[in-house]
């Protein structure tokens, strides 16, 4: 669970990719309306969200074709 900013930072530490608030908005966006996220409702400004089953199912599944693809590089990489 995190909200805009936080997400904003995560990116950052971990892709070294700073996005601007527009591009992460409209990513939350598309994002809340495909189901994947959902906001909680907190009662502050800031809006946290959460990954919804959905959501989860959609990571994984991408998460095991990025997979596929690594070993499916990696080999043809050891054989180049």
């Amino acid at each position: 669970m995190a909200h805009g900013y936080a997400i904003m930072e995560d990116i950052e530490a971990f892709a070294g990719l700073r996005l601007g608030p527009g591009t992460l908005y409209g990513a939350i966006t598309r994002l809340e309306e495909r189901g994947w996220i959902k906001p909680i409702s907190t009662g502050e400004r800031r809006r946290p969200y959460r990954l919804t089953a959905s959501g989860r199912e959609h990571l994984q599944a991408q998460i095991e074709m990025l997979t596929r693809l690594l070993r499916t590089a990696s080999g043809r990489l050891r054989h180049a």
